[in-house]
């Protein structure tokens, strides 16, 4: 009976395996109410805290394993969204569908495996001294905030779910024009290793001072210096406010690109166009004009002479096809002096093929409309609102601080569309405002966001959604936006420093796992 029992509890044991597995899944999971919808920030600090505990002293490709358990938790529960973008609207059927989604929601576990898997790769070797805690912790920092940067940009780059994004309403907010998302995401794991240091100490020793007295105090401190910064105006205002009308047709998708429709979808923004009151810009969402505008001159005309009899300038989106014939997701100005903007940053296997030799064998198995895009140019002239510079964004690009960054400090305002129905109702339109609130902290700038089918808003340029739009709702939107003007350390630098600083850490944690292992090779 005695060794049947130690066998179910004694670390290496199948059934204990079996139950870190589980712990590590549910931890991913759990972490996933720390962003939007559920705004509960704590376990954002907890959730990674469980992981840090499950892979310590556990070899490389135990550590692997479990952080990919919880990296199927985070995006099995997170992005489950996907799925209906691939059933309801990418054409492909159900059980290829849950293959398709599967195979994704490994792929991205494998980003948390990795960052595992290089933390007991790089601290093993001080697994029995006096400071291995700390060595583990330090690497389990860098790497995850490295393995974080690292799934933001391979493959065109996927944000989702990036921890320093949950402080959007969270006690560290202050600290996201200074550090940015990824350094933001540092601070949070900084805190997490602190937490569990504070309960592995307390368990040992109890409540002795000496013992919970620094993890307490970094616990404490690094969110109250977060307060000072919130006060601080890394910007000011520039011109006088700005009136904006948003249009949110809630043309579902289904309709969105259906020939029969066409005329009813112009219909619908026309008529919410005509029901605003007096403003000074217009926004229709990403593809409102589900066709290539250089093939419509005389509705462009007509939307000229909409917007020059009513004083409004209009921006909308659509598709435009260049010289060489390439055509684009872009962002079209009327009159022509607003100018227009052709998206960079394109969604691989939405808006373009990066393995289309493959994919011309299996032409059943996807089918999504205008899938062939060519990118924009990287220097591309602002949208010009009379004086006022508004920096452009089309959906996916308003998740990267990189793709918002080149437009500032010129652009007073940032303005994005989007097209959420691709993700139903959903977290994911949740999700994706969160993070064009980021945006908007980060750069001190308001955002004005245009949805086909929610949610729009416009944000502050402290991050405060002021007014918006549900999901699922046709109707105009109509406020008054404040411009600013100069930089936070943010539009500096960038990442760079943090990326440096998390490269340095792990170089540190490495070289003092090594030197340990060296000094006391018996242990």
């Amino acid at each position: 009976m005695r060794s049947r029992v130690a066998s179910s509890i004694v670390p290496g044991t199948a059934r204990f395996r079996w139950v870190g597995n589980l712990f590590a899944l549910l931890a991913g999971a759990s972490l996933v109410l720390a962003f939007a919808p559920f705004h509960f920030w704590p376990t954002a600090i907890v959730a990674p805290a469980v992981l840090l505990a499950l892979i310590y002293r556990q070899t490389p490709g135990r550590a692997f394993r479990l952080g990919w358990f919880f990296g199927v938790g985070q995006f099995g529960f997170g992005v489950s969204w996907v799925y209906e973008s691939f059933t309801l609207f990418g054409g492909i059927v159900a059980p290829a569908a849950v293959g398709v989604t599967a195979l994704f929601v490994g792929g991205l576990a494998l980003y948390v495996a990795v960052a595992a898997w290089l933390t007991a790769r790089v601290a093993r070797g001080a697994n029995d001294t006096s400071i291995a805690f700390g060595v583990w912790a330090l690497a389990f920092l860098a790497s995850w905030v490295l393995v974080e940067m690292l799934r933001g940009w391979l493959f065109g780059g996927f944000p989702w779910l990036n921890l320093g994004i949950s402080q959007v309403d969270g006690p560290l907010v202050g600290w996201l024009p200074l550090a940015g998302e990824y350094g933001l995401t540092g601070l949070m794991l900084l805190l997490s290793c602190m937490l569990l240091l504070l309960v592995r100490r307390v368990r040992a020793n109890g409540w002795s001072w000496r013992q919970w007295a620094l993890p307490a105090v970094i616990l404490v401190g690094v969110p109250a210096a977060s307060l000072p910064l919130q006060t601080v105006s890394w910007t000011s205002p520039s011109v006088a406010p700005l009136t904006v009308g948003l249009a949110q047709g809630n043309v579902v998708q289904m309709q969105k690109f259906d020939p029969a429709f066409f005329d009813r979808t112009l219909d619908i923004y026309r008529g919410l166009t005509q029901a605003m009151p007096e403003v000074d810009l217009v926004v229709w969402p990403e593809t409102a004009i589900p066709r290539v505008i250089e093939d419509l001159p005389a509705l462009r005309a007509d939307l000229a002479h909409m917007a020059g009899e009513n004083d409004f300038r209009l921006v909308l989106g659509t598709f435009s096809r260049d010289a060489a014939g390439r055509y684009f997701n872009a962002l079209v100005g009327i009159p022509d002096e607003v100018g227009d903007y052709r998206k960079r940053h394109l969604v691989p296997f939405g808006e373009f093929f990066p393995l289309r030799g493959l994919i011309e064998m299996m032409p059943w198995l996807f089918d999504v409309p205008m899938s062939d895009l060519s990118p924009g140019p990287a220097d591309q002239a602002p949208l010009m609102v009379g004086d006022l510079r508004l920096g452009g964004s089309i959906c996916f690009e308003a998740d990267f601080s990189r793709d918002i960054r080149p437009s500032l400090p010129q652009a007073a305002i940032l303005l994005t569309v989007s097209n959420d129905s691709w993700f139903g109702d959903s977290f994911s339109p949740h999700q994706h405002l969160q993070m064009a609130r980021a945006r908007a902290i980060e750069f001190e700038r308001p955002v004005i966001r245009a949805t086909n089918t929610g949610i729009s808003a416009t944000i502050d340029a402290e991050g405060r959604v002021r007014k918006h739009l549900a999901s699922g709702v046709r109707g105009i939107l109509v406020d008054e936006v404040a411009p600013r003007q100069g930089s936070t350390p943010l539009v500096h630098y960038g990442a760079w420093p943090v990326l440096g600083l998390m490269v340095v850490l792990l170089l540190i944690a490495g070289f003092v796992a090594q030197v340990r292992h060296r000094v006391q090779p018996g242990e």
